[in-house]
């Protein structure tokens, strides 16, 4: 059972003085859906969940599911380092309407490999949504193995997995292992082309916060076979993708959005917003690109 095929986006969270910028946030859906995004990921790394608390996480949701109406999948992040609240957060997400999960691998604490198949599958065991894992080592200190996926890919529930761990190799590994029993996406915008030409079928994407319709592009045109076209959006968006990791995700994104336009407010502390020659140097990439 897929959850969506194409290009998702890893929504920015809003905030403004009070909290969250609900109208802000009803503004970047409409913007997304008006660009051809297939899915939207609410309270991804991208949107800022360990700096909420469980009622903001709610209200997010419950706004989420109302906006977006049904016309795309939406998918929360219920993911953390304790399994238990894993459960209560994932129980919580379907209960309120979400389509599906992101479980990013435990962090800090970390585990093992048959940990994180105990972890995840504890989770999938109480739910009955679909769920997407995601591997993303450089913000866990844990890097979850192609074998593992393979192990997880039998339960019902674990339908698909979201790769950012930087590797090529593991991304062929997770694909010729993986690839006929769950759908995977990429979690690394420079990898995404790279990661369709391996077998993959979409991306979770930091980038189309900026830009939804190339990324939509991008990631339909290689499904259909257009190959040339779908190569020519990755190399023209290449020097974007590096700036807005010029700083951690997603500082540079929401600077970037600002600069546009788009009201992606502040983020919260320990994070601080972009400033100095990194936004200078964003800032001379979106000329370029004649978002601004």
């Amino acid at each position: 059972m897929s959850i969506f095929t194409g290009n998702a986006t890893a929504m920015v969270t809003p905030y403004n003085e009070k909290g969250i910028d609900f109208n802000a946030f009803s503004r970047h859906i409409e913007f997304q859906l008006e660009n051809g995004t297939s899915a939207l990921v609410i309270a991804g790394t991208t949107g800022e969940p360990a700096t909420m608390d469980d009622s903001e996480k709610k209200a997010l949701l419950k706004f989420a599911v109302k906006q977006v109406d049904k016309r795309v999948p939406v998918i929360f992040g219920t993911g953390c380092n304790d399994t238990k609240k894993t459960i209560i957060n994932s129980k919580t997400a379907q209960d309120l309407g979400a389509d599906g999960l992101l479980l990013v691998t435990p962090y800090y604490n970390k585990t093992t490999q048959a940990g994180l198949v105990k972890h995840f599958t504890s989770v999938a065991d109480a739910v009955s949504i679909p769920m997407i894992t995601y591997n993303v080592p450089s913000r866990t200190g844990l890097n979850m193995t192609a074998e593992t996926l393979l192990a997880l890919s039998v339960h019902k529930n674990i339908v698909a997995h979201k790769e950012a761990g930087g590797s090529i190799y593991q991304v062929m590994d997770m694909v010729r292992l993986c690839s006929d029993k769950l759908d995977i996406y990429s979690g690394d915008d420079l990898m995404t082309f790279p990661l369709l030409a391996c077998g993959g079928v979409g991306s979770i994407s930091v980038v189309s916060n900026i830009c939804p319709d190339k990324s939509a592009q991008l990631v339909s045109s290689y499904i259909s076979g257009d190959i040339a076209k779908a190569r020519q959006i990755h190399y023209s968006l290449i020097g974007l993708i590096k700036h807005l990791f010029l700083q951690v995700n997603p500082i540079p994104v929401k600077a970037a959005m600002n600069m546009m336009g788009l009201n992606a407010g502040t983020v919260r502390l320990p994070l601080v917003d972009m400033d100095g020659e990194d936004r200078e140097a964003l800032k001379q990439v979106l000329k370029k690109m004649e978002l601004l």
